[in-house]
């Protein structure tokens, strides 16, 4: 079972403490055959998440590239830029049981990896957790049903 749709390509995008990672996701989807399209980072060099983040949000909103992987140092400046986009629900992950239920329970269409706090085989376990666990729906579908933010809520 996979989460991909229609031929879609993964988006990744990371900050220069991301980059690293990036590569050997990239690396590991060519490996598999799956396409992406990398948002940037192109380097090392010191550079702001936002720049890359952006970008990636808007291409999985608009359709063009479904799931996204996103990673920084912490994994928490790319994921509160990615949720400010209203279809995004961008999930933090740092073990396999919390990429699992992002996508069971909360449909998660980013994952988000903190590159500086694990190891390439760990973050490649959760990438394959994150791609191959389908959305329970049911009860979940109404809480997220419940997330974007439509004028007044309070």
């Amino acid at each position: 079972m996979t989460i991909l749709k229609d031929n879609l390509p993964i988006g990744l995008c990371s900050d220069h403490a991301g980059y690293e990672l990036k590569c050997i996701i990239e690396g590991y989807l060519e490996s598999k055959g799956i396409s992406y399209q990398d948002f940037g980072t192109a380097s090392v060099e010191s550079c702001d998440y936002a720049d890359y983040a952006h970008p990636c949000a808007l291409a999985v909103e608009a359709g063009k590239c479904y799931p996204a992987i996103a990673m920084c140092g912490s994994g928490n400046g790319i994921g509160m830029t990615l949720n400010k986009h209203q279809g995004i629900r961008a999930a933090l992950c740092w073990t396999p049981e919390l990429a699992r239920l992002a996508r069971a329970h909360n449909d998660a269409n980013v994952l988000v990896l903190p590159a500086r706090f694990i190891a390439p085989e760990l973050a490649l376990e959760i990438v394959d957790i994150f791609l191959s666990t389908p959305f329970d729906g049911g009860r979940h579908q109404r809480r997220i049903d419940k997330i974007p933010v439509a004028g007044s809520c309070c």
